[in-house]
């Protein structure tokens, strides 16, 4: 079990041990504050990291409340082992079954929710003091998938700019290590996103039509693992590129499986 600690905050990290392609080394759930604290992401339902949690927990006091930033398995899965240990703890989240229905700039304990969509539909980022709680939309190391819809990955890169004017000092990711520079980590995530459009619409420039083409050329480096994760991105950035009247004729959608 990896502990994480955040120098200036009160906010310790416990990583699960749950490594994995997607999940990196694994997944990152934050304890915010004491008497009593409050949890970001429980995580999977290990029992290790769940016995992990409820050690730090009762050290600080207890548990007010579980905000998600968003509701895939691998950062939720261990909501109800973590409600069943203190039944009297709020769960909040942007959809679902949870007591409190978090909106942009709803506040839960000292946690402001802001939107970031693109990773899911759904998705937070929590900030509190100068650090934001990020979960999958910005991780310590990578760079993440966005999936597909009309708007997605637009809203994806104003919510990256709309964090990166928080003047942040630190970001505390939903896997990798904790974020020192959250200015230039910010710009390196949106640089990354209009890097993957130019490549893109070159390819198309050049004729390239099918899936299997544009993730040749625009998404070159990925790993056979990871392509059909870069697939799901592909869909977005044509969808973009559709809503902008910027999409050839004869462009293959990739056929996903969410």
């Amino acid at each position: 079990m990896t502990r994480l600690e955040v120098s200036g905050e009160d906010i310790v990290g416990i990583r699960a041990a749950n490594p994995g392609p997607f999940t990196l080394s694994g997944t990152n759930s934050w304890i915010v504050g004491r008497d009593p604290a409050w949890l970001v992401d429980p995580g999977p339902a290990l029992e290790e990291h769940i016995t992990a949690l409820v050690e730090e927990l009762d050290v600080r006091g207890g548990l007010a409340g579980i905000a998600l930033t968003h509701d895939h398995a691998d950062h939720s899965e261990a909501v109800p082992a973590m409600r069943a240990r203190y039944p009297d703890a709020r769960l909040g989240g942007a959809r679902g079954e949870v007591d409190v229905r978090l909106g942009d700039g709803a506040v839960l304990g000292p946690l402001e929710a802001i939107p970031l969509i693109g990773h899911a539909p759904d998705h937070l980022v929590f900030v509190t003091g100068t650090a934001a709680l990020t979960g999958d939309a910005v991780l310590g190391e990578g760079s993440v998938f966005i999936v597909p819809g009309p708007g997605s990955l637009v809203a994806y890169l104003d919510g990256l700019r709309r964090l990166e004017q928080r003047r942040l000092a630190v970001l505390c990711p939903g896997h990798g290590p904790v974020v020192l520079d959250p200015g230039a980590k910010l710009q390196e995530y949106i640089s990354h996103r209009l890097e993957r459009e130019r490549r893109l619409l070159s390819a198309l420039q050049h004729g390239r039509r099918s899936v299997e083409e544009l993730l040749d050329e625009a998404w070159s480096e990925v790993p056979p693992g990871l392509r059909p994760a870069a697939a799901v991105t592909l869909a977005a950035h044509l969808d973009k590129l559709e809503g902008e009247g910027r999409l050839p004729e004869g462009v293959e959608r990739p056929t996903l499986r969410l």
